[in-house]
């Protein structure tokens, strides 16, 4: 009977396992670059840059050093209190044609931030193909001729590459797992273009989003989603919504990104945008019910069964949940040791996977409390 009791209280882990092996299916690789010439289309790069001292360098450094023939790096710093708009104009054009700082003007009611200094980049672009991408991140010089010739290849009217998150501390390879595997099952199929009617579905990634100008300029660009804080997957839902073929590549080999350095960082970043994210890609009808039965999933497979080791151990748990507890402790500490392994994180840091699900769960229920109300890098925003 204890064995039976084992065997059904492990599906949960059990169909975890199975959804990941027959529905998750990652994007497909950049293709090479391939010979470009004189005819290569024009790319105007924008990076919008807010107190990005420790990145904004070496990120317009690797964009500059780009092997593409014809492009210009246009910086928007959004007002900055540091020294970002001085780093990056000292910054050479290497083999841009021109890298450009403006300063942004101040931003207008009803927008926010990032879509605020992307408009304005967009503004001064002269490219034919607009390139959007975070000043966190770092960019091999094979990257922007891969993903031109991933757009003109698969016909595409944009494109986005999914590059290597760089984790660094402790906490970033705790919590960092914790918020891409929700992200990873809600999106489990990147490889295909989105249909128009699963248009909720749509993703994208902010950190580098490449557009056609006229489609960019017909979706209305971020005039579109001033006043969404997760614009990249809005901007993606557009596209999709209006029939126009969005793709979806890997590029880890080729792009890094490092978003957060702590755990202050981490809770503040991802607790402006994850409940939204979530939220934006479902029905309203559903997302009170999807929200919870996503909290309390979380919560019993990732928190219970090492409470109830940790209880079992005083003798407060009986006998067979106490085993139950173990057994899933185990497989957990297993399947987290994999996916952190994938992502580049020492699978040694699965044997803490609990402490990052309860900073995850706290990240979520933080994010979901405060509804509307945004903050982020000093400002307040009602969303």
């Amino acid at each position: 009977m204890k064995d039976v009791f084992l065997v059904y209280a492990l599906l949960p882990w059990a169909a975890l396992i199975v959804y990941v092996a027959l529905r998750v299916r990652l994007p497909g690789r950049l293709p090479e670059a391939g010979a470009v010439g004189a005819g290569a289309p024009f790319v105007s790069v924008v990076v919008p840059a807010r107190n990005e001292e420790r990145s904004i360098r070496e990120c317009v450094q690797s964009v500059c050093a780009s092997h593409y023939p014809s492009f210009e790096v246009i910086v928007v710093d959004d007002r900055s209190d540091d020294r970002t708009a001085e780093l990056a104009r000292a910054i050479p054009a290497d083999r841009a044609r021109r890298v450009v700082v403006i300063g942004g003007a101040e931003l207008p009611e009803g927008w926010f931030g990032k879509p605020w200094a992307c408009a304005q980049g967009a503004e001064v672009a002269g490219g034919d193909l607009l390139l959007f991408t975070d000043a966190d991140t770092v960019h091999d010089p094979a990257l922007m001729g891969m993903a031109v010739a991933g757009l003109e290849r698969e016909r595409a009217d944009a494109l986005t590459v999914m590059g290597r998150q760089l984790m660094e501390t402790l906490w970033e390879r705790l919590v960092q797992p914790q918020i891409m595997l929700p992200m990873l099952l809600r999106f489990p199929n990147m490889r295909r273009p989105c249909r128009p009617s699963r248009w909720r579905g749509a993703i994208a990634n902010g950190q580098y989003f490449l557009f056609r100008r006229p489609v960019y300029e017909a979706l209305g660009g971020h005039v579109a989603v001033k006043g969404e804080v997760v614009e990249d997957q809005r901007l993606a839902q557009l596209l999709c919504r209006g029939g126009r073929k969005l793709i979806v590549r890997e590029g880890s080999a080729v792009l890094a990104t490092r978003m957060y350095r702590s755990l202050a960082e981490l809770i503040e970043g991802w607790s402006k945008n994850v409940a939204t994210g979530a939220r934006q890609s479902l029905p309203p009808w559903a997302r009170t019910p999807v929200m919870w039965l996503s909290l309390a999933s979380g919560v019993f497979l990732w928190i219970v069964p090492p409470a109830l080791v940790l209880l079992g151990v005083g003798g407060v748990v009986p006998g067979v949940w106490g085993v139950w507890a173990g057994w899933a402790t185990g497989v957990s500490v297993v399947f987290w040791a994999a996916f952190k392994g994938w992502l580049g994180v020492p699978p040694v840091y699965a044997l803490l996977y609990p402490v990052g699900a309860v900073v995850a769960a706290y990240i979520f229920v933080r994010s979901w409390a405060r509804g509307s109300r945004i903050e982020w890098k000093g400002r307040q925003y009602g969303a």
